[in-house]
C-alpha cells in the first residue's frame, strides 16, 4: 500500500517542500529510504521505529520503502521524522491520512515519541503557504515562531500518539499562537564612552547612515566599547525586518525560537576562516555576514584577519548580499549589515608616532598590509582614536544612548522618504545620490578634496552619502558645507 505525506528541509536559510511517499508491501522486513538522505535522515528509521512502538502503535514488519522527492535534493536534518512515520503507518493501514491531504507536518521524533523542535519553522511555514497548503503541524516549541507566517493555519503537537486522532478523521494539534517580538534589551550605553567626541560622532553618524565605521587607535581607547554600543542607538527591527532576522536565526539554530527588535550583533574571532565569514561548506551554511543580516558585524583586530577572509568582504559590502555558489548549484544569502572594525596602528598598538614604539617602518606596513586598498575603499568613515586624558575619563558620563537614538530614528525617517521603507543612504543607488540636494559651497569643497586626494568614483559617492547623512541627522534639507566638511573628515585614509 502507498501513502504520501509532505515536509521540508533547509536549503540554506530558504525551506524546500518534500514530499514523502512510503510503500508498505510484502517481503522480507527492510526500511529503505532513498531521494539523497543525510545521515540524520537514514537514522529516522530508528527514531522512527522506536516511537511508532512506544506510541502503541503496530509497526509493519514487511518491506518498507520510504521516497523522498525531489530525488536530486540532498535532504538534511532530522524535520522529516514526522512526516515519515505519519506516511509509513497510513501505508500499513494503521491511520486514516486523507485529512491530511493538504497540510504538511514538521519534527523531529525521540524514542519515545515525544516530538522535539527543528530548525528554520519559520521558513517552512512560509514555504507551506507559498505551495498552497492549508496548513503545516509543528512541534509544540516552534509553534510561536511558525505561527508568524501569515496566510496559513499552524497547528502544534507534543507527541506522536496524539495522530491517533487520524483514526477519527480529526487532524490533530492545538492552533499556535504568533510570538510577540521581545522589547529593546538592556544594552551597554553610549554614555560610558568618554572623552572622544569625534569618536562618538562617527557611531551616531554610522548608526543613522548604515556606513561602515573603521577606528584605528592603540589598545585601549575605546574602539570596543564604541563598537559594542553601537547596537544600543540603532532604532529598533520592526516590520518585514523582524520577519528577515528571525527567519535566518531560526534557520541556524539561534535564539530557541525567540523573536526579538534587538538588531543581531556579530563579533567573530580573527581565526575566523572565509567560509566561516561569509559562509560555505558543503552543504552551503550561512557565515557571520548573514547572521549579522540588519544588525553590526564587529571585526577586532582587523589586520590579524586572515587576507581571503577580509577580501570576501568586499561583494557583500557593496551589493548588501553574497552568493555561494557550489557543484550542486548557487545560493544567495543576505548580508546588508553595518560593518564597525577595530585595528591597531601597528603591531605592537602603541603607533609610530609613541616613543615606546618599538615597530620597524617594514613590520608597520607588512601588518597593514592586510588591509587592501579595494577594501578600506569600501568603508565610510575611519576614524583615528587616541587614548582619552585623565581628566576624561574621570569626568561626567557622555550622551546616553537613548538620546542619539532618537536623533537616528529621525534621520532614518527622512530616508525613507527619500529611498523607500527600511532603506538608509549608504545603501541609495549612484542615481539616487546624484539627486541629493547640495550647496555649491559644499559642492566646491568635495570637488577640491577629490582633486588634492585623487578619489576614486566609489570614495567620492560615498562622502556624497555620509554628508546626506549628517545633513539628516542636522534636519537639513540640503548638504551644506559644513556636513560635507564632517563627510571629508571621516574619509581621511592617511591613518590606514
Amino acid at each position: 500500500m502507498l501513502a504520501e505525506t509532505t515536509s521540508f528541509t533547509l536549503d540554506g536559510i530558504a525551506a524546500r517542500m518534500i514530499r514523502v511517499e512510503v510503500d508498505v508491501h510484502r517481503g522480507l522486513p527492510n526500511f529503505q529510504i532513498v531521494g539523497l538522505p543525510d545521515a540524520a535522515v537514514r537514522e529516522a528509521r530508528e527514531r522512527v521505529r522506536a516511537a511508532t512502538v512506544n506510541c502503541g502503535f503496530e509497526f509493519p514488519l514487511q518491506r518498507i520503502t520510504a521516497s523522498l522527492a525531489p530525488a536530486d535534493l540532498r535532504k538534511a536534518g532530522p524535520a522529516i521524522d514526522l512526516a515519515l512515520a505519519t506516511a509509513l503507518l497510513g501505508a500499513a493501514g494503521e491511520l486514516r491520512i486523507e485529512p491530511l491531504a493538504d497540510w504538511s507536518l514538521v519534527g523531529e521524533l525521540a524514542l519515545d515519541g515525544s516530538v522535539r523542535p527543528v530548525r528554520g519553522a519559520l521558513a517552512m511555514a512560509e514555504e507551506a503557504r507559498e505551495n498552497g497548503r492549508r496548513g503545516v503541524i509543528v512541534p509544540t516549541p516552534n509553534g510561536p515562531e511558525a505561527a508568524l507566517a501569515q496566510g496559513i493555519s499552524v497547528l502544534t503537537i507534543d507527541n506522536f500518539s496524539e495522530l491517533a486522532s487520524l483514526r477519527k478523521g480529526e487532524i490533530p494539534g492545538r492552533a499556535a499562537t504568533p510570538a510577540s517580538p521581545g522589547s529593546q534589551e538592556d544594552l551597554p550605553d553610549l554614555a560610558d564612552l568618554r572623552g572622544q567626541e569625534h569618536l562618538r560622532t562617527a557611531v551616531e553618524v554610522a548608526a543613522a547612515g548604515g556606513h561602515g565605521l573603521l577606528m584605528i587607535g592603540p589598545p585601549g581607547a575605546g574602539k570596543s566599547l564604541a563598537a559594542r554600543r553601537l547596537p544600543s542607538v540603532l532604532p529598533p527591527l520592526a516590520g518585514e525586518e523582524v520577519l528577515e532576522v528571525a527567519r535566518i536565526a531560526s534557520a541556524c539554530g539561534i535564539g530557541d525560537g525567540k523573536i526579538s527588535s534587538v538588531r543581531p550583533f556579530r563579533a567573530p574571532h580573527h581565526t575566523v576562516s572565509a567560509a566561516g565569514l561569509v559562509g560555505g561548506g558543503s552543504p552551503p551554511r550561512p557565515g557571520e555576514i548573514t547572521l549579522a543580516h540588519r544588525g553590526v558585524l564587529f571585526l577586532d583586530e582587523l589586520c590579524e584577519f586572515s587576507r581571503p577572509a577580509l577580501e570576501a568582504l568586499r561583494e557583500p559590502l557593496e551589493t548588501g548580499s553574497v552568493t555561494i555558489s557550489r557543484a550542486r548549484g548557487r545560493q544567495t544569502l543576505p548580508s546588508r549589515f553595518t560593518l564597525a572594525a577595530a585595528a591597531n596602528p601597528c603591531p605592537c598598538g602603541r603607533g609610530e608616532d609613541d616613543p615606546g614604539c618599538r615597530c620597524t617602518e617594514i613590520s608597520a606596513r607588512r601588518y597593514r598590509a592586510a588591509l587592501s586598498g579595494a577594501l578600506v575603499d569600501r568603508i565610510d568613515l575611519v576614524v583615528a582614536v587616541a587614548q582619552p586624558s585623565a581628566e576624561a575619563l574621570a569626568g561626567p558620563p557622555g550622551e546616553r544612548s537613548a538620546e542619539v537614538r532618537e536623533r537616528v530614528v529621525m534621520a532614518r525617517g527622512l530616508m525613507a522618504e527619500r529611498l523607500g521603507e527600511g532603506r538608509t543612504n549608504a545603501e541609495a543607488e549612484p542615481e539616487e545620490v546624484a539627486e541629493f540636494g547640495i550647496t555649491a559651497a559644499a559642492a566646491g569643497l568635495l570637488a577640491d578634496a577629490h582633486r588634492s586626494w585623487q578619489m576614486s568614483g566609489r570614495a567620492h559617492g560615498r562622502i556624497l552619502r555620509v554628508g546626506r547623512t549628517v545633513a539628516d541627522l542636522a534636519g537639513s534639507t540640503a548638504i551644506g558645507e559644513e556636513h560635507m566638511a564632517t563627510a571629508i573628515q571621516f574619509r581621511r585614509r592617511s591613518a590606514t
